[in-house]
C-alpha cells in the first residue's frame, strides 16, 4: 500500500499539521508495510526549510527530514 499527500503549497497550515501527524505515525504506517510520499509544487530547498517547520510543529528538533520523502513539483509538471 501507499500513501500520496498532495499540497499546494510549502508551509500551509494545513499541510503543515498533515504531513506533522502523519510523520509521528510514520512508524505505524511502516508496520503495515504502507510506503508513505508527499507532492508540494515548491523546489527542494524550500521542502528542506518545510521539513524543520513540520519537525518543529511536532515539539522535535527542527531536522530537513521527515520519515518519507516530499516530491518537488516547482514546474508543476506533477500536479
Amino acid at each position: 500500500w501507499g500513501i500520496l499527500f498532495s499540497h499546494p503549497r510549502d508551509f500551509t497550515p494545513v499541510c503543515t499539521t498533515e504531513l506533522g501527524r502523519a510523520a509521528k505515525l510514520a512508524g505505524e504506517f511502516s508496520k503495515r508495510n504502507v510506503k508513505m510520499i508527499a507532492l508540494s509544487i515548491d523546489s527542494v530547498q524550500d521542502h528542506l526549510s518545510w521539513c524543520k517547520d513540520i519537525n518543529a510543529y511536532n515539539g522535535e528538533q527542527p531536522a530537513e527530514t521527515l520519515p518519507f520523502p516530499i516530491i518537488a513539483d516547482k514546474n508543476r509538471e506533477l500536479a
